[in-house]
């Protein structure tokens, strides 16, 4: 997992990095674990766009990842190590003792002929998957669900891993990358270890080209359009006096989104980046 820095033999070069992809040992997906990714540009069945800033992009393939790990008691042998484009980390093939295969999160440590387990007994180790109240307490964890059985739901991109801090009663506190903490049902379960491929962080894109081949189309700031297609447009000069606001009237900046007053109680701790006054 390092980083390529690129020669600046264009303007586009110049500032661009990427990754050397020495951890990928299997160039191909495997074939059985994969299944068509279909896309829409953001449009619904009536052409309209239902979400900016999506289309184009690279064709790709989805891969089948397995966030339950409910195949419980039957250990597996990493087999290769693989690039997912629908992902920021780096996925870990698995051959089932009982001979299964499935795809999970790659995390930081685990390499091609490890072994790894879905059980309450396993060893906490990188890429073992236990439920929270048979992990100890101070323990780096990723992919935690947040229902008994759903699946992994939290911390699950490029580098980041939660904490389990506390166990009490039914519940544990699970400290998330966030900052943000949080009480999730004892019987939920969770993988050891921090997700892998940690110097996506440091990737520069370089050019807009690239951020095309991701799926990206350009975006435009409000304040550059007309009164006519955006509250923030129009007006002489830089400050127009309208406060942060998205196309359709909604504030965006300091404006609380969360409406679910139903998971209000699990939250112990809000997340850390509100800005102090």
């Amino acid at each position: 997992m390092g980083i390529k820095i690129y020669k600046p033999t264009s303007p586009g070069r110049r500032n661009m990095t990427g990754h050397d992809f020495k951890e990928i040992t299997k160039a191909k997906p495997e074939k059985s674990l994969t299944e068509a990714k279909r896309r829409t540009g953001a449009r619904n069945n009536r052409g309209r766009i239902t979400m900016r800033h999506h289309g184009g992009g690279h064709k790709q393939r989805y891969r089948i990842i397995d966030f339950k790990r409910n195949k419980a008691n039957v250990p597996a042998t990493v087999a290769a190590i693989e690039y997912d484009p629908n992902r920021s980390c780096r996925i870990a093939l698995l051959f089932y003792k009982d001979g299964v295969k499935s795809y999970i999160i790659a995390p930081v440590g685990l390499n091609v002929g490890d072994t790894v387990i879905a059980s309450d007994n396993a060893d906490i180790k990188p890429g073992n998957s236990l439920s929270l109240d048979a992990i100890p307490t101070g323990t780096t964890i990723h992919n935690i669900e947040m229902r008994p059985g759903k699946g992994g739901q939290l911390a699950r991109g490029a580098g980041v891993g939660g904490t389990l801090v506390a166990k009490l009663g039914k519940y544990c506190q699970v400290k998330l990358p966030s900052g943000e903490v949080r009480q999730i049902l004892s019987n939920c379960r969770a993988t050891i270890g921090q997700v892998g491929n940690t110097d996506n962080e440091n990737i520069k894109i370089g050019k807009a080209g690239r951020s095309r081949w991701l799926g990206k189309r350009p975006k435009v700031r409000g304040m550059a359009m007309n009164p006519i297609d955006h509250p923030m447009g129009g007006g002489e000069g830089v400050g127009k006096g309208n406060h942060p606001q998205t196309p359709w009237g909604v504030a965006c900046k300091g404006h609380k989104t969360r409406n679910n007053k139903r998971t209000n109680s699990m939250i112990i701790k809000r997340r850390k980046n509100k800005k102090k006054g």
